[in-house]
């Protein structure tokens, strides 16, 4: 399986204010949102800690529900062993927290080399991709 979650230090992570980036905090409901995604570029979710998974419903409503397509990134207490994960439920990108090599990631990658359920980017189950 080849990594396309874009993985970012926390000093690569810009937080600018740009009005193109939608801060969501992890208890709002995506589905109930007041905002045009259409003019939103990027999404941010925040896990407050490892163990708050809100964010990865909130990602799977923005990717399948809501058909988001820009980035959405994981952000806030992001651990290696979650990015596989955030990956299948729609995450595009995520900020590591301080001190966690980023290097590291792709052996997450490597060691899932394929899923027998579809997720939020591969809406086909494993056994359907052959045929």
């Amino acid at each position: 399986m080849n990594k396309t979650l874009n993985i970012l230090s926390a000093k690569e992570h810009i937080d600018d204010g740009d009005p193109k980036v939608l801060q969501l905090a992890n208890d709002a409901d995506p589905l109930a949102i007041e905002v045009c995604l259409a003019d939103i570029e990027r999404i941010d979710l925040n896990f407050p800690e490892f163990t708050d998974g809100r964010a990865y419903s909130q990602a799977f409503l923005l990717r399948r529900r809501l058909g988001f397509t820009g980035d959405i990134r994981a952000t806030g207490d992001v651990l290696i062993d979650q990015l596989v994960q955030m990956e299948r439920t729609g995450f595009s990108s995520a900020v590591l927290k301080e001190g966690v090599d980023a290097s590291d990631a792709q052996r997450q990658f490597d060691r899932f080399s394929a899923f027998y359920q579809c997720d939020a980017v591969k809406t086909a189950p494993h056994f359907a991709a052959g045929a």
